[in-house]
């Protein structure tokens, strides 16, 4: 037996005083009715209704329950239109894993926007390059970028930047400037430790793909540090626009290989289910996507 609706029918039939009334209010059968009230009474052990072929009437035991059901009834249709409301309305704690570098030159640009559009939202991120398990570890979203694994996380792709080769022009001014992917081999290159293979740097052109063992001297699992490096003019590096896009602007850094198509990093958010999502998780991600756009900041007025 439901309970809850067997409460409900029995609140109804003393409304429109009769069963055949209740059946046609809540568009049931009169048989079903008649067993709900019947099953609310052998779950009480007690009759609630006199019942006659002209009417009913409550017993003295009905009648005080009557009233504790109205309080039930009304308690339970508060407490669905609350949470409704907080389904609909977003609020509380949404924890979110992003990726270092990428947060730091790009989502926290956006974080107070948000902030500032849905007050009621606590945030709270944590910055890491690894791919954490965000059921185990207690996040509601997080920020991927790159090649994903399969999984039975829900993923919903948010933008994408491109993968340059750069050098600075002290560097270029040493050791000359790359023609062929294969001429990296003779040149430092600043490596970065997720890439895998880390020790090799893949291209195109024309439909062919050119893949070069590289080395230097410097191997690093922070794009910012090897950003820094190449600067310095420490070797040449391949990192994904919204790291060095504004280096290129300024010419602080020269792209090289112009020529040759490198690889596109798609940034993804990732969340455990797509049931029931809430409403925190959805306005934020929808508003990652609003924010970013088809062409991204990072991408835009390149000079390649």
């Amino acid at each position: 037996m439901n309970l809850f609706e067997a409460m409900k029918v029995f609140v109804k039939v003393t409304e429109t005083g009769s069963l055949s009334g209740a059946a046609r209010v809540l568009n049931l059968s009169n048989p079903s009715v008649t067993r709900h009230v019947a099953d609310l009474e052998e779950y009480l052990g007690a009759r609630l209704l006199n019942r006659s072929t002209r009417r009913i009437s409550l017993t003295d035991t009905g009648s005080a329950y009557l009233d504790r059901c109205k309080q039930v009834l009304a308690d339970l249709e508060q407490a669905t239109l609350a949470a409704g409301m907080h389904a609909a309305n977003p609020s509380g704690i949404l924890r979110i894993n992003a990726p270092l570098s990428f947060s730091v030159h790009h989502l926290g640009r956006v974080l107070p926007l948000y902030a500032e559009r849905y007050p009621n939202v606590e945030l709270d991120v944590t910055l890491s390059d690894r791919v954490v398990d965000l059921v185990e570890e207690g996040f509601d979203l997080a920020i991927r970028i790159g090649k994903l694994q399969n999984s039975s996380l829900v993923m919903r792709r948010l933008v994408a930047a491109r993968v340059l080769t750069c050098a600075s022009p002290a560097y270029l001014a040493r050791h000359g400037v790359p023609q062929h992917p294969d001429d990296l081999a003779r040149h430092k290159c600043l490596t970065y430790a997720y890439t895998q293979p880390d020790n090799e740097w893949r291209f195109r052109r024309d439909g062919k793909s050119h893949t070069v063992r590289i080395h230097g001297g410097l191997h690093c699992n922070n794009g910012d540090l090897l950003l820094a490096a190449a600067l310095s003019g420490m070797g040449i590096i391949r990192q994904p626009t919204f790291i060095i896009g504004d280096a290129i602007r300024d010419g602080r850094l020269l792209p090289l290989l112009t020529d040759y198509q490198g690889d596109e990093l798609a940034i993804h958010a990732v969340y455990p289910s797509r049931q029931h999502l809430s409403a925190k998780v959805r306005t934020f991600v929808d508003f990652l996507a609003q924010q970013f756009g088809e062409v991204p900041e990072w991408d835009r007025d390149l000079p390649i």
